[in-house]
């Protein structure tokens, strides 16, 4: 039964998956194409950068020379496209399974076989789970591929230990979503809420750039972690930062499932 359960979440995000995959590798090819570029005129672009505040630079990931490649990584997909993808990503798998299926009148279909509640959201993560993780893996292969291709000297190795902590990322965002499904038993509420926070968190990461003194709201905010320099600029794997988004992705897909087990489907 957990096994349909899986299967079925896949089927139905065969869509979200190829259409996002498409997208992160098209993008990641993309920038790895354009990098080049980049390192060989980086004199002309570093003139261009110091036109402006250093503190604006660094909300966009830019804290260091583009030509860096830890930095290139972190102001073109740690802070413009993976945020985007996960909010997206999340925002679907995370309320699907209860809000959208509740709404829909699809929800007392599964639940009115064997299976019980707990099996049954749990399968539904463990498809969240791999959506995610294929997607988080397409990115990176635009990326070398085509860095292959142009010269761009990337380190696969070091890139690729960027993977686990884009999925984890993706995780975290999407198990807020779907704990906040179980709770409002609305899509929109619960994808509106994500947005609101993925958007605070980036504003609180802003404004502690821009002034020392509230640096502590940066502590606050997920970005600061998710552009994590040392997997590309030392070869050592984000541990930290990954633990701190698997705890709080398990946290609360734990919660949604203790949550679900009694949750009033008529209220």
């Amino acid at each position: 039964m957990i096994g349909d359960v899986v299967s079925l979440e896949l089927r139905r995000s065969r869509s979200l998956a190829v259409w996002l995959g498409l997208v992160v590798l098209l993008y990641g090819a993309f920038i790895a194409a354009f990098y080049p570029v980049i390192r060989d005129n980086m004199k002309l672009i570093d003139e261009y950068m110091a036109v402006f505040p250093k503190p604006l630079m660094a909300t966009f990931g830019l804290e260091g020379s583009l030509s860096n490649h830890a930095v290139f990584f972190n102001t073109y997909l740690g802070s413009m496209l993976w945020p985007v993808v996960a909010a997206m990503a999340g925002g679907v798998l995370g309320t699907r399974t209860v809000a959208a299926d509740l709404d829909r009148g699809f929800l007392e279909l599964p639940l009115a076989t064997r299976i019980d509640r707990v099996r049954y959201l749990a399968a539904a993560i463990v498809g969240q789970v791999v959506v995610l993780a294929a997607l988080s893996l397409a990115v990176m292969v635009g990326i070398l591929a085509v860095g292959a291709v142009v010269g761009a000297n990337f380190d696969a190795g070091r890139f690729l230990l960027e993977v686990p902590l884009l999925f984890l990322f993706g995780c975290a965002v999407t198990a807020l979503a779907t704990v906040l499904s179980v709770i409002t038993l609305s899509r929109a509420m619960s994808a509106g809420i994500v947005a609101a926070t993925l958007l605070a968190m980036y504003l609180f990461d802003a404004v502690a750039k821009f002034e020392a003194g509230l640096d502590w709201l940066g502590v606050l905010s997920a970005f600061r972690y998710l552009r994590s320099t040392s997997a590309i600029d030392q070869g050592v794997a984000p541990t930290g930062e990954m633990a701190l988004f698997g705890i709080i992705a398990v946290a609360l897909w734990g919660l949604a499932v203790w949550l679900f087990r009694t949750r009033d489907l008529v209220a």
